[in-house]
């Protein structure tokens, strides 16, 4: 038996792909632990797991709303990427001192977790929720890319290695990447890239969820919409046009929209053609649904394509533009744009995906690559060769052997 921690930021995306490996892992006969936040855990994996708190910024909803670009990406490194590495950290190396993994599993934007486990000579993989990054986003852009460089290099030298010289957000033995060449096309060529397939788990059931309402027409078409719940307060006037979009088609389709934010709140949540609920169960809506309308977050998109099910993107910022290129060049989906879209534009757009076969052929192309690739099952054999080879990346820096340099608070277990 092996021992393996999990180190996540408190976002869905990035801790619903882990917790499939995990559960994989626990069937193994392995034991598992997470290290992030404790809230946002527990609400996404169960309270019956071992967690160590580490606590830092929970979401991103501060962000301007206009922010797009490299602005976007700037912003979301330097307020939230690095100060959760910094507020992490203590409580990765507590959480390592005190369950003493045999391999860290850290995701590939949390970077207190490849640090430290550069720091305390423990093997570490990668968990790369999202494709963006093997695309080289940065390529063509050396003055970004030496601005991130330089905050990396800053937070290695505060918890991590200093004469160590990989990128921290890839392991040199092992990450894990949640899509497949199908989908992600062309792409950097870096060491242990290992492409599993997107690594789906079940989700807590929405008892209240009015499944009757799914069921009670089949003859007409059913579109999911869906942009998570990162982005709710810029996602309001989109939202909108969607369901006009929706409601002008309702003699053939029918539609569900997830409205976390409360945009629509002035609709009725139970509506004859569509209906509008703050969370809804979307891996098990995902069976019965013949297309989806979303932002492009890459858990979105990887959970429609294993269902066969096209798409329209509508990109926002981070990852998502990349996503969507991903999918329109795949020939799994349209790409709308999202500050410019009325509800001619979704419509048409939606008409589109439903009406073309080539669509769904193509989804469904992409699907067949996802269930070949083998998901979490993989993933977690992958993990567990890393943790019988046991390779450190180097020895464990002498320099910072000894009593932890951080002050901060100590391990949780719930």
């Amino acid at each position: 038996m092996s021992r393996f921690l999990f180190v996540v930021p408190p976002l869905a995306g990035h801790i619903n792909p882990a917790a499939a490996v995990a559960a994989q892992l626990t069937v193994r006969g392995h034991r598992v632990a997470w290290a992030g936040s404790v809230a946002v855990l527990h609400r996404h994996i169960g309270e019956h797991r071992e967690v160590y708190a580490c606590e830092g910024p929970d979401n991103l909803d501060g962000r301007p709303g206009g922010l797009r670009g490299i602005a976007a990406l700037k912003f979301l490194w330097q307020e939230f990427f690095v100060p959760l590495a910094e507020a992490m950290a203590p409580g990765v190396e507590a959480a390592v001192a005190r369950f003493e993994p045999d391999v860290i599993v850290t995701d590939q934007q949390c970077v207190a977790g490849s640090l430290v486990a550069e720091r305390l000579g423990v093997p570490f993989a990668t968990s790369a929720t999202t494709s963006a990054e093997l695309s080289g986003t940065l390529v063509g852009l050396p003055k970004v890319g030496d601005w991130l460089g330089e905050r990396l290099d800053a937070l290695r030298v505060r918890f991590g290695n200093p004469a160590a010289t990989h990128d921290p957000r890839w392991s040199p033995h092992l990450t894990l990447v949640f899509t497949t060449r199908e989908l992600a096309g062309r792409h950097s060529d870096r060491p242990g890239l290992c492409f599993v397939g997107p690594a789906l788990a079940a989700r807590p059931d929405l008892p209240d969820f009015p499944w009757e309402w799914v069921a009670r027409d089949r003859t007409r078409r059913l579109v999911l919409v869906t942009f998570g719940t990162v982005n709710t307060t810029v996602t309001g006037p989109f939202l909108t046009e969607a369901l006009a979009a929706l409601l002008e088609r309702s003699d053939t389709v029918r539609g569900i929209v997830a409205d976390p934010g409360g945009a629509l709140g002035h609709h009725p949540a139970y509506h004859p053609d569509v209906l509008v609920r703050p969370v809804v169960p979307q891996l098990a809506l995902l069976e019965r649904t013949d297309a989806v309308v979303c932002h492009g977050g890459h858990n979105t998109v990887c959970e429609a394509l294993w269902h066969g099910v096209p798409l329209v993107v509508a990109p926002i910022r981070d990852d998502q533009p990349v996503v969507a290129d991903q999918v329109a060049g795949a020939g799994a989906g349209l790409r709308i744009k999202f500050g410019r879209s009325d509800r001619g534009h979704i419509g048409a757009a939606v008409d589109a995906v439903l009406d073309r076969p080539h669509h769904t052929i193509a989804a469904r192309h992409v699907s067949a690559s996802f269930r070949a690739a083998g998901g979490a099952p993989a993933a977690a054999e992958r993990l567990e060769q890393l943790a019988t080879d046991r390779r450190p990346l180097h020895e464990p820096d002498d320099s910072q052997k000894g009593p932890s340099p951080w002050h901060g608070p100590t391990a949780q277990q719930p």
